[in-house]
């Protein structure tokens, strides 16, 4: 129900980043990394200092080649080679020193981003979430997340490592030998911008390949939620042709990124030698001329040596770059949404004591973007326990209506009070305490009977969820569980029965005694008998609280104080359930056409 352009944030994979707005989307985490400003700035400076031990080991190396081997001194090589062991012990000591520093910082930044990325999901309104597909949600909320933490704790602290690395190997490169300096310099330069260029283009193949791996969660994910339909249907082989050709397509992205990444090591890999073949020459030459020693050589080779590592390491670092900054981007594309359904700036407080009385008032409704009007011009009253069934044909709005109660979508013109009150006024956690909800599909999850009706409420007691249990007449089926109220009912609830999990819905709502309780069609999945049997256990929680109810069957509309016929988006008859059979064809027609 939600338009294409709604959806562009999160479903467009060929979305153009500019490059600012590319940068500023990794800056934008450092409120998260803040707090562990000083572990993160020691360990930089640490591995910079280590790193340097390494470029000084080729300067002790040349000290030992002019002196000691040269006045064939072997007693002298004893001191300088100690200084290189303990140089090369204070490399070692500062790489598992780094390590220890930023294990703690990279997996805290990860909670709390990731902690917000959840609560930003929570916050927006049903309409977002029914136009996102959830293998892209998981993508961000999960594997893009992983990629940020692997930024922080290697890649961004190793880009600005490795540069002061190989630019302070050129200076000392250049002190011992400007001709050799120069020719590092040379090929160094086309390298720098064949990095550069490269970024550009695998960031888009990057953005791409994320996007097509979150299609592919999406389908794996849709499977296994469907696999009862699958199998009935017997299009198991359908579904797995989907995955095969997505999971094609994603292969051919990565290859694409894998065909970047090759030119990139190749250039990477390959001029190096290509220098290290030009100094060995031009050495060599300047050792014949006596203008450069045998230790200054041997060094200059050390020190290039040493920096084949931070060269060669770029390619991947700029890989981890353009991979972070579309994970940053699709990150933010979420936390940047607007709230549609928040608290207000001034919201109003409630009185100690809350009838329940809702009110329709002038109320009409569209989906985002839809160019159709859902309900139009919709007023009614429901008194404190007062009991109303809403009745109408499939797509007439019912359960549209009955969302607006929760605000779970908000009216487009009108308003909807309770006890006087804009619910658009109050706080959402108070407008939410007074109102249950049961709807007719009922969303369960990977937990147990007793966390499943609870949902985290620490005041419900066992003796409070056992009669929730016996109003839904759950209880003797959840009695005979292998663990009773700590049985946990697998994802969805899918080990249950359709029945079974419609009643362990409406305990859920029913539990606590709420002051408006909303019941869209909850009992669709019963028999006969056992609906009849919670309808006489409902009656009691239906005369203290004020109820809508959505009804399809004439028995359950029955149970009402009032009936409202929802025709066109209109409040098109009311009445009691007998005095509408005896004086609207139309409810007659609804009635008939929905019942059986």
């Amino acid at each position: 129900m939600v338009s294409a352009g709604v959806l562009d944030p999160v479903r467009s994979t060929e979305r153009s980043v500019t490059p600012d707005e590319s940068r500023s989307s990794l800056l934008r985490f450092l409120p998260f990394i803040a707090p562990y400003r000083v572990p993160i700035v020691l360990s930089i400076v640490i591995s910079i200092l280590g790193t340097g031990t390494a470029l000084v080991i080729p300067l002790l190396t040349q000290h030992i080649v002019d002196g000691p081997i040269v006045a064939r001194d072997f007693a002298g090589v004893w001191l300088p080679a100690l200084g290189v062991l303990v140089l090369g012990l204070v490399d070692a000591g500062s790489i598992w020193l780094r390590r220890y520093l930023m294990a703690e910082p990279s997996s805290r930044f990860e909670i709390e981003a990731r902690g917000a990325l959840f609560r930003k999901l929570q916050s927006l309104s049903i309409g977002r979430h029914d136009g996102w597909d959830s293998g892209q949600l998981l993508s961000r909320a999960i594997t893009d997340m992983s990629t940020l933490r692997r930024f922080v704790a290697f890649a961004a602290p190793f880009l600005l490592i490795n540069t002061v690395t190989i630019v302070a190997g050129a200076l000392i490169l250049t002190w011992l030998s400007w001709i050799l300096g120069v020719i590092f310099l040379v090929l160094a330069v086309p390298l720098i911008l064949i990095c550069a260029r490269f970024e550009s283009l695998y960031r888009v193949v990057s953005r791409r390949a994320q996007e097509q791996s979150g299609d592919v969660a999406t389908t794996v994910e849709e499977s296994i939620h469907g696999i009862r339909v699958l199998k009935a249907f017997g299009r198991s082989d359908h579904q797995a042709k989907r995955f095969v050709r997505e999971a094609r397509t994603l292969r051919g992205t990565e290859l694409d990124k894998v065909r970047y990444m090759a030119i990139l090591w190749s250039v990477i890999v390959g001029l190096p030698p290509i220098a290290i073949g030009a100094m060995l020459g031009v050495g060599a030459w300047s050792i014949t001329q006596g203008t450069m020693t045998t230790g200054a050589l041997v060094a200059s080779l050390a020190i290039v040596a040493s920096l084949l590592w931070p060269i060669e390491a770029f390619g991947f670092l700029i890989s981890e770059l353009g991979n972070s900054r579309t994970a940053a981007d699709r990150y933010w594309e979420i936390m940047d949404l607007p709230a549609d359904i928040d608290d207000p700036l001034h919201p109003v407080d409630l009185p100690k004591q809350v009838r329940g009385a809702v009110r329709f008032d002038g109320v009409s409704f569209s989906f985002p973007d839809a160019d159709r009007i859902l309900l139009h011009d919709v007023s009614f009253t429901i008194e404190p326990g007062e009991t109303v069934a809403l009745v109408g044909v499939t797509g007439s709005g019912k359960t549209a209506l009955t969302s607006l109660i929760p605000r779970l979508y908000d009216v487009t013109a009108g308003s909807v009070t309770v006890d006087g009150l804009d619910v658009s006024e109050m706080r959402l956690s108070d407008l939410r305490s007074l109102v249950a909800v049961a709807f007719e599909e009922p969303a369960l999850f990977s937990a147990s009977v007793r966390e499943n009706i609870t949902m985290g409420r620490p005041a419900v007691t066992d003796e409070n969820v056992w009669a929730a249990l016996t109003v839904a007449h759950a209880e003797k089926f959840v009695a005979d569980l292998p663990w009773g109220l700590d049985t946990r009912i697998g994802e969805q609830g899918l080990s249950l029965s359709g029945g079974q999990r419609q009643r362990l819905a409406l305990a859920r709502a029913v539990i606590g005694t709420p002051r408006i309780l909303v019941l869209d069609d909850p009992l669709s999945a019963l028999d006969v008998n056992t609906e009849q049997l919670v309808h006489e256990a409902l009656a009691d929680v239906l005369s203290t609280a004020t109820t809508l109810l959505v009804a399809h069957r004439p028995s359950t509309a029955a149970l009402a104080d009032r009936v409202l016929l929802l025709d066109n988006g209109t409040i098109a008859a009311q009445g009691t359930h007998e005095s509408l059979l005896a004086t609207s064809a139309r409810y007659r027609h609804v009635m008939g056409s929905t019942h059986g």
